[in-house]
């Protein structure tokens, strides 16, 4: 298959439209071409481009800080000499004067299909600048590694943040280019935007359902982003950012898994089937013991849960739901734990005055049905499904593939 990039750079009818004008680039160290060159090199070789900016999202152009809230500088590109915004630094959302540095700007980032990964919402504000600043955007599409399947609450008004652009589910299923569709209708933007789709994306086919196994290389968008098992986890275990377990930030295995050293993952497993046996299929659940060398429970042996996601024997991409198990994750430790200091109160993303669980979910739905020892597996679903219903109606007119 052909991501946007590739498209872009084989195309002259495509670059045309690009020739006398500026153009800048947002992107990360997954903005790479099939054989691996950065979009940023690339894009600086067409002799019709004219490279004028870049930026860079969270975690930085180069993917160099490894952690939430790091901010990136600004900085000079030593090779090309074009200024390298920072989109998560002093600002989140571009200003005036570096609005001014360009004409166009392509968009090129892998995204992970999940609403809380931040490129969605540096998508939506580079759309509504260049609304007001007269810009064309474009994006240069790349695949959904999660696929197509919907999952989790819908982000409730009131509620929206740097991990919470708009009224989406957890997991979207949408590309970076159909989102962007979306955005414009949703917020009601009058701006010039164009996709360069893909050619041959295949979501609904395996092994990848999503992400072209075998046929193009994985390189981390950020730098706890390191293999498609953990996009295909992620929904779920980023809501482990919010709580008191490690994520397996410190480990080889990041947002795969979830320990602590005070919670016995055997029980936890056992319970977790106990509840909600539908929600743990189409995977493996498997216990297992770490130490994370950084973050959360800094050398300190935990007792933790690996979600194994890799052996298509064992996984099941419409059975397999992140969300409902992370969320299972939680109800059973709660469940045998009644007086577990879960919920991690910090200003998650610079959010000050919430539970962070309740940012990363859009409202406090996810928490209360988790605290509330009377509610059952079936509460959850009566409140999330019609959400996920509404989500796949709403987002069928933007679907390009």
């Amino acid at each position: 298959m052909t991501f946007g990039i590739d498209r872009l750079l084989a195309d002259a009818d495509l670059r045309a439209a690009l020739k006398g004008r500026r153009v800048a680039l947002v992107a990360h160290p997954a903005s790479v071409t099939r054989d691996l060159t950065h979009s940023l090199d690339a894009l600086a070789a067409c002799p019709e481009i004219t490279l004028s900016a870049a930026f860079g999202p969270q975690h930085g152009m180069r993917g160099d800080k490894q952690d939430n809230m790091m901010e990136s500088p600004d900085f000079n590109d030593p090779v090309h000499g074009v200024p390298v915004f920072s989109l998560y630094g002093e600002v989140r959302r571009p200003t005036g004067q570096m609005m001014s540095t360009f004409d166009v700007v392509l968009i090129d980032l892998q995204d992970l299909g999940c609403r809380i990964y931040t490129f969605v919402t540096t998508l939506l504000y580079m759309l509504e600048a260049a609304a007001e600043h007269g810009k064309e955007v474009w994006v240069l599409d790349r695949p959904n590694p999660a696929g197509r399947p919907v999952e989790g609450l819908t982000l409730r008004s009131g509620w929206e943040s740097f991990v919470g652009a708009g009224p989406m589910p957890m997991r979207h299923g949408l590309t970076l280019g159909e989102m962007g569709q979306w955005f414009i209708h949703q917020f009601k933007l009058d701006v010039a935007y164009r996709v360069v789709t893909m050619d041959g994306w295949k979501p609904e086919e395996g092994p990848g359902y999503g992400w072209p196994v075998g046929e193009r290389t994985w390189v981390n968008p950020s730098p706890n982003a390191p293999n498609l098992w953990m996009a295909r986890a992620y929904a779920g275990t980023v809501m482990v950012e919010g709580v008191t377990l490690s994520e397996g930030r410190g480990t080889t295995r990041p947002l795969e898994l979830f320990g602590a050293p005070d919670i016995d993952a055997r029980a936890v497993i056992a319970e977790m089937r106990t509840l909600a046996p539908d929600w743990v299929k189409g995977c493996l659940l498997r216990d297992c013991w770490f130490e994370p060398t950084f973050h959360k429970h800094v050398g300190k042996l935990c007792s933790g849960v690996q979600i194994h996601t890799e052996d298509p024997a064992f996984y099941d991409h419409e059975a397999f739901k992140p969300w409902r198990l992370q969320a299972l994750g939680f109800k059973a430790i709660r469940r045998l734990y009644p007086d577990y200091p879960l919920w991690r109160d910090f200003a998650y993303e610079y959010e000050h005055g919430k539970l962070a669980i309740d940012v990363i979910n859009g409202g406090p739905l996810l928490r209360e049905w988790v605290d509330n020892p009377d509610a059952t597996p079936a509460d959850l679903d009566a409140i999330t499904v019609p959400d996920e219903q509404a989500w796949e109606e709403a987002r069928k007119p933007f679907l390009l593939y």
